[in-house]
């Protein structure tokens, strides 16, 4: 098995070069480019990207590029690649998933099929199988995609297995949440530190509340969960187990933060503190039932990161009307503190009363969301 390998982070469009710091923080060097992240590594940096990434969907490994114009250069090309080097004897490959953009190949169907019988074949051939015995897929799961733009073929394998934004720790949720790794990704967005104070007035199932935590805390994000390339049989598992160890060990459970998430729902502010539990961060985030309008404080230089109802989200327009222009009169008190209000409302400022100092357009899922972003008056506290 290859001992060094390419590796892709696939991001949300907008969030690459957020997850690209992240990837550059852990010592890696990275090729930022639309909707990805490329880099290398070894098996451990497979874990700690897998481990440690917040705003990243999924890691692959590329098992190679070439062009693929027709069905026979899409066939001779997968079967050219060295599918030994990634797939024991035994193992399950499933071609999980195609996507053909502007290109002359098209059918998504045909082009998984013809990538499995080339896979198949290059493994009856290494494995000295007659070709006419079927393999034998009991083992391990290799899920591999197949990617065609501009008829260049990108053929992967993912390590991640369900999306590094499933962390493990929503028991439930309410209606339209925002991924946990859009949320830490606003929030490494934001100008918001460990030492500032941090609301969200409208915390729906408590998301935004608990990134901050773990980011807070250093807590590794798929701390509370596994991964696909753990059951591969060449991945080191006492390898691995010490890439889970020293996250543990990086964790700082003793900082003081100061985090509050309130929202009007009393059921969702319920669901917010079971999930806050199952983080293990129940007695670390304040959450309470409050109106927005109620929202009053008298601490400086702090922070208000917001995803509230829109379009989808809330059916009633005139209710989304009144909600904003609240937002806009509760918030202007406070002068010290920043804003960073997520959106797909394109009248947004008009009916919040003021206009952003800095707008970031990103995708929440398929939506087109605007982050709108206000920055507070800074003030020094007072040492004495």
């Amino acid at each position: 098995m290859k001992d060094k390998f390419n590796l892709v982070a696939t991001a949300a469009a907008g969030l690459e070069a957020v997850v690209g710091k992240e990837i550059r923080n852990l010592g890696i060097d990275c090729q930022v480019e639309n909707g990805k992240v490329r880099f290398q590594g070894d098996v451990e940096t497979i874990a700690k990207t897998n481990l440690w990434l917040r705003s990243a969907d999924r890691i692959k490994i590329i098992v190679g590029e070439f062009p693929a114009r027709t069905f026979e250069e899409l066939f001779q090309g997968v079967f050219a690649l060295d599918w030994e080097n990634y797939l024991p004897l035994g193992a399950k490959f499933p071609i999980s998933k195609a996507k053909c953009v502007k290109s002359k190949l098209h059918n998504e169907p045909s082009v998984q099929a013809i990538t499995k019988k080339a896979v198949v074949k290059k493994l009856q051939k290494h494995f000295h199988r007659p070709e006419g015995v079927p393999l034998q897929e009991t083992g391990a799961e290799f899920k591999i995609e197949v990617s065609i733009l501009k008829d260049k073929a990108t053929i992967m394998i993912d390590t991640t297995g369900s999306s590094l934004f499933k962390r493990g720790y929503r028991v439930e949720k309410g209606g339209a949440p925002i991924k946990e790794n859009m949320a830490a990704a606003i929030l490494q967005l934001s100008n918001w530190y460990p030492d500032k104070p941090l609301i969200d007035p409208t915390c729906g199932s408590g998301t935004f509340c608990i990134e901050a935590a773990m980011i807070g805390m250093n807590i590794a994000p798929g701390f509370n969960r596994d991964f696909a390339f753990e059951a591969w049989p060449w991945a080191d598992k006492d390898l691995v187990q010490k890439v889970r160890d020293d996250a543990e060990n990086q964790a700082n459970y003793d900082i003081e933060l100061d985090i509050m998430g309130c929202d009007i729902d009393a059921r969702m502010i319920e669901i917010a503190k079971k999930n806050a539990e199952e983080a293990g961060l129940g007695d670390v985030i304040k959450l309470k039932q409050m109106r927005l309008q109620d929202l009053k404080t008298d601490k400086i230089n702090g922070v208000i990161i917001s995803n509230p109802p829109y379009g989808e989200r809330l059916l009633d327009d005139k209710a989304v009307d009144v909600l904003y222009n609240e937002m806009g009169q509760t918030f202007a008190p406070l002068k010290t503190w920043s804003k960073f209000i997520l959106t797909s409302d394109e009248n947004f400022e008009k009916k919040y009363g003021s206009q952003a100092d800095k707008k970031r357009k990103l995708y929440n899922g398929t939506l087109k969301v605007d982050l709108y972003q206000y920055y507070g008056e800074r003030v020094k506290r007072n040492l004495n």
